[in-house]
C-alpha cells in the first residue's frame, strides 16, 4: 500500500485528483505521465547552476574587490609569506590602489593587498645556467633597498664583477618604483659591468605598508634562494637602509644559514679589497673568531699601554671585536693596574647598546724560577680554539705597535689564504700554519740580515707583474712579535708541546736566539717537521709597515736568566780632555728597525694593487734563510721527521711510523706512557702512579726503603714488639691509690693508644711499599719513627705549657 493510502485508510478514492476520471485520448497513454516524472533533464540542469555559482563565489572571494576592505586573507601573514610570480611577462599595476577608510586614510604607506613580483622571474630564469641549483657555487649576491645604498655599493658590485672570480648578482628591494635601467645609467654600471640584476619589488611598492614590505623582502628572498643559492649577501651601512630591509634580511639570512656582510659607511674607499675575494672566502666573514693574546712585561707599563692604545685606533670593518686575553706579570706594577682598571673593550657604543667585555685577565702567582718548559707551556695553555678551522689566534708581543690597518689586512689575508679555493691545502702544496703582521730584519739567530725574496717567475693569473718585483713570502720560521696562528694548527702545537714536554731535555743546539721566548723553538721543531711556513708580509710604499717594534723598553724573557755583563775598564783620565758619558744597555735587544705604521687604505701599500698570488706561486725559504724549491721542502721535511722520531721521540729505527691523526702530532713520538720528571730527572708510568685523594707524584728512592723479601717479617716482628711493649708497660705500673694513680693509669692507656695507632701507620707504610715496587721507580718511603712516650713531668705541666 501505498503512503497515501496508510494516511486515508478510509476510503481509497480520497485525496485523488479528478485526471483518473478523465476520458483519455487517442494519442495519451496512461504512463505519459511517469516518463515525464523520470526525466533527467530538469535535473541536470540544476546541478550546472549549482557547479556555475560555486564556482562564481569562490572566484568572488579569492578576488575581492580592494574598495570592499581588506580580507583576513589579506592580512595573514602565512598566506602572503610567499608572493606569487606571474606567468609569463606581465606588466605591474601602473594605477594606485584604493585607500582603505579611516584612520589610515592619511597615511602614505597603507596598502596591504596580496604581493605579486612581475619582474622577478624572467630574470631568475635567465641565471639558471650558473649553477645557482647547487648549494655550492660561484654566486654572490649585493642587496639594497634605498636607492641612495644602492649607488654607495654598485661601484664594488661592478668591480668585483670585472675580477670574474664570481658571479655578482644585484637584487633591488625598497619602495622606489625606478627602472632597473635608469637605476643602471644614473650610477655608471652600463656595458662594462657584468652584473646580473633582479628586480624583487612587489607591486604596489610606492604605496605598500611596513608589513607587507617586510613579507615582500623574506618572500623575494625564498625566491632567490631557490634559484641562485648565493653564498654571502652584501649590504650597505644600516644606517643608510629601511628599517624593514635590514630587520627582514638578518632573520632570513640566518635562516638560510647565509653570511651577510654589512658594509660600513666608507666601504668604497677604504673595503675594496673585498671585491678581489672569491665567494668561498666571503661565505666564511661571519663565521671566523679572533683572540688576541698578549704577554705583559714586568715593571713596565708604556710598552702595554702603547699597544692597548693602537688596538683601540683600529679600524674592526663595523664586525664584532676579537677577544683580548693580557697575560699580567707575577710582579705588577702600579700604572699598569691602574691603567687597566679603567680599560674597556670594546668601547661602549653610543647608541646605547648593550656593552658585554671582552676582556680577560691572567695574573700569575709569583714563583722563583721560571723554566723554558714551563713558559711555554704557560703561553700555549692560554689559548684553545672552540672551533677548530675557524677559531684563531694573534699573538702580541708588549713591544710591538699595530697600524690603524692591520685588521684589515690581517682579515684579507687569512680569508684568501685559508677559505679561498686557492688557499686548500693539497699533498704538494706549502701549509700555512699562520700570517705574520712584522717583517723581521734579522735571522732566528740573529747570526745575519733578512733578505725578502723576490719574485722570479710571474704568476699566471696576475696581470703586469714584472720579474724581481717584491712580493709576500713564505718562512719556516715562527714569529713572536705579531703573527696570527690558525686554530687547527695551535690545537696540533698543543699536542705536540704535551708530548714534547713528556721527553728528558736533549742537548740539541738552539736555533732560535735567546732574545725570543722559549716556545719559539719547540714550535719551530713542529714546522719544521710538518713542513709549515709562516706567510710574512711586504709593503710596497718604503719605510711604512703594519707592525713596527719598539726596542726602548725591550725586556730578555723571564725564563731565561740574565748573563753579568763584564765590568767596562776605567779609562785614564787626563785632565786636558773634558770627559765622556760611556754608556753601554745592559740587555740589547733583537736587532730590528722601526718603521713607521700605514694610515691610508689597504690596496694602496699593497704590491701590485692588492692582487694576492696564489700559494703556490710565492717563494719560499727555510729556517736558516735558504732559498728551498717545494720538492727541497719535502725531502728536508722528511729527513727532519725520521731523526726527530729516533732522536727525541723515543722511537726505534724499525718502529712503525703511527697513522697521522687530524690537529695531533703524537705520530712523531713513541712510548708516551713514559713520562718525563723534571724533579727526578726520571721517567715514569702514570698508569702505576700511587693514588691517595689525588694523584701523587713518585717519591724518589729512600736508604730506610725495607725490602721485598723482608716485608712480611718486619711487618710481624713490629707488630709482636709493640704489642710485648704495650702489656709491659701496663703490667709495670705501679697501682697507686687516689688522684695521682688514676693519672698515670690514664696516661698508660694514652700510650697504649698511640702505638696502637703506630701499628696501623706503620702497616700502611708496607702496603704503600708493596704498591711502589710494581712501578718502574721505587718510591721515596718515610722511615718509621716510634715517639717517645711523654714523661710524667711533662703529662703534669699540661698542653699549656
Amino acid at each position: 500500500m501505498s503512503w497515501l493510502g496508510r494516511i486515508f485508510t478510509g476510503d481509497e478514492e480520497l485525496g485523488k485528483k479528478n485526471d483518473d476520471h478523465r476520458p483519455l485520448t487517442n494519442n495519451a497513454s496512461p504512463s505519459s505521465w511517469s516518463a515525464r516524472k523520470t526525466s533527467p533533464a530538469f535535473r541536470k540542469r540544476r546541478v550546472i547552476y549549482g557547479i556555475c555559482a560555486l564556482l562564481f563565489i569562490y572566484v568572488f572571494v579569492k578576488n575581492i574587490p580592494d574598495d570592499l576592505g581588506p580580507s583576513a586573507r589579506d592580512l595573514n601573514p602565512r598566506i602572503n609569506l610567499r608572493g606569487k610570480l606571474p606567468e609569463g611577462k606581465a606588466d605591474p599595476p601602473a594605477t594606485k590602489p584604493k585607500r582603505p577608510p579611516a584612520p589610515s586614510e592619511a597615511e602614505e604607506h597603507y596598502h596591504d593587498g596580496p604581493i605579486k613580483f612581475y619582474k622577478l622571474a624572467s630574470s631568475l630564469h635567465s641565471v639558471a645556467r650558473l649553477g645557482g641549483q647547487h648549494g655550492i657555487n660561484k654566486n654572490v649576491l649585493f642587496a639594497a633597498s634605498s636607492l641612495k645604498s644602492a649607488s654607495e655599493i654598485i661601484p664594488l658590485a661592478c668591480e668585483m664583477a670585472r675580477w670574474e672570480r664570481n658571479d655578482v648578482h644585484f637584487a633591488i628591494l625598497g619602495r622606489d618604483d625606478m627602472e632597473i635601467q635608469e637605476i643602471r645609467n644614473l650610477n655608471g654600471a652600463v656595458d662594462d659591468c657584468n652584473v646580473h640584476w633582479h628586480d624583487a619589488r612587489p607591486d604596489y611598492s610606492r604605496w605598500s605598508s611596513e608589513f607587507r614590505m617586510e613579507i615582500s623582502v623574506e618572500a623575494s628572498m625564498e625566491h632567490i634562494q631557490t634559484f641562485v643559492h648565493p653564498q654571502v649577501i652584501i649590504i650597505d651601512d644600516p644606517s643608510r637602509e629601511d628599517t624593514f630591509f635590514v630587520r627582514t634580511l638578518r632573520s632570513k639570512a640566518m635562516d638560510i644559514g647565509k653570511s651577510i656582510i654589512e658594509l660600513p659607511l666608507d666601504a668604497t674607499e677604504n673595503m675594496m679589497w673585498i671585491t678581489r675575494l672569491d665567494s668561498g672566502s666571503l661565505a666564511a666573514w661571519s663565521t671566523i673568531y679572533i683572540d688576541l693574546l698578549i704577554q705583559a712585561p714586568s715593571g713596565s707599563s708604556g710598552s702595554l699601554v702603547r699597544l692597548l692604545k693602537s688596538i683601540e685606533n683600529a679600524d674592526y670593518l663595523g664586525t664584532r671585536r676579537p677577544h683580548l686575553t693580557i697575560e699580567l706579570p707575577a710582579e705588577m706594577d702600579a700604572a699598569t693596574g691602574r691603567y687597566l682598571e679603567n680599560f674597556v673593550w670594546p668601547p661602549v657604543d653610543s647608541s646605547g647598546a648593550l656593552h658585554a667585555s671582552q676582556v680577560s685577565l691572567r695574573h700569575r702567582i709569583p714563583r722563583r724560577t721560571l723554566t723554558e718548559y714551563e713558559a711555554s707551556a704557560r703561553l700555549v695553555e692560554s689559548f684553545y680554539p672552540v672551533r677548530t678551522k675557524d677559531s684563531h689566534v694573534l699573538i702580541l708581543s708588549p713591544q710591538i705597535e699595530l697600524s690603524p690597518l692591520y685588521y684589515h689586512y690581517l682579515i684579507y689575508h687569512l680569508l684568501e689564504y685559508k677559505y679561498s679555493a686557492h688557499g686548500k691545502e693539497t699533498k704538494n702544496s706549502p701549509h700555512l700554519i699562520g700570517i705574520s703582521l712584522e717583517l723581521p730584519t734579522h735571522l732566528l739567530n740573529d747570526s745575519g740580515p733578512l733578505v725578502p725574496p723576490l719574485m722570479e717567475t710571474p704568476p699566471s693569473n696576475r696581470k703586469g707583474v714584472a720579474v724581481g718585483e717584491a712580493t709576500p713570502f713564505l718562512w719556516e720560521a715562527p714569529n713572536g712579535n705579531a703573527a696570527l696562528y690558525f686554530g687547527d694548527k695551535w690545537m696540533e702545537f698543543h699536542s705536540f708541546l704535551t708530548a714534547r714536554l713528556s721527553k728528558p731535555p736533549t742537548t740539541r743546539t738552539k736555533l732560535i736566539s735567546k732574545k725570543h721566548p722559549s716556545w719559539l723553538e719547540f714550535l719551530l721543531e713542529l714546522m719544521r717537521a710538518r713542513r709549515y711556513s709562516l706567510l710574512y708580509p711586504i709593503v710596497s710604499i718604503d719605510d711604512q709597515a703594519i707592525a713596527t717594534v719598539h726596542n726602548e723598553l725591550y725586556q730578555v724573557p723571564e725564563e731565561f736568566p740574565r748573563e753579568p755583563s763584564a765590568p767596562a775598564p776605567v779609562p785614564e783620565l787626563n785632565p786636558e780632555e773634558p770627559l765622556s758619558l760611556v754608556y753601554e744597555r745592559k740587555e740589547r735587544p733583537p736587532p730590528n728597525t722601526e718603521h713607521s705604521l700605514s694610515s691610508s687604505t689597504l690596496l694602496s701599500i699593497l704590491p701590485n694593487s692588492g692582487d694576492l698570488p696564489e700559494i703556490l706561486q710565492l717563494p719560499l725559504l727555510a729556517f736558516d734563510g735558504s732559498s728551498l724549491t717545494q720538492k727541497q721542502a719535502n725531502d728536508d721535511a722528511w729527513t727532519f721527521t725520521e731523526a726527530y722520531r729516533r732522536d727525541i721521540g723515543g722511537c726505534k729505527a724499525e718502529a712503525e711510523v703511527t697513522k697521522r691523526e687530524p690537529n695531533s702530532a703524537l705520530d712523531l713520538f713513541c712510548h708516551l706512557d713514559q713520562v718525563y720528571d723534571p724533579m727526578t730527572n726520571q721517567a715514569y708510568d702514570p698508569k702505576n702512579m700511587h693514588h691517595r685523594g689525588s694523584a701523587q707524584r713518585k717519591r724518589p728512592e729512600d736508604e730506610d726503603l725495607i725490602p721485598a723479601e723482608q716485608e712480611e717479617s718486619a711487618q710481624r716482628e713490629a707488630s709482636a714488639h709493640l704489642a710485648r711493649q704495650a702489656g709491659k708497660d701496663t703490667a709495670s705500673l705501679p697501682k697507686d691509690k687516689g688522684d695521682k694513680g688514676k693519672e698515670r693509669q690514664n696516661e698508660s692507656q694514652t700510650q697504649l693508644d698511640r702505638q696502637k695507632k703506630q701499628t696501623e701507620h706503620a702497616e700502611e707504610k708496607v702496603a704503600d711499599d708493596q704498591g711502589a715496587k710494581k712501578a718502574t721507580e721505587p718510591k721515596k718511603q718515610e722511615p718509621i719513627k716510634a715517639e717517645k712516650p711523654k714523661t710524667e713531668a711533662a703529662v703534669e705541666k699540661g698542653p699549656g705549657w
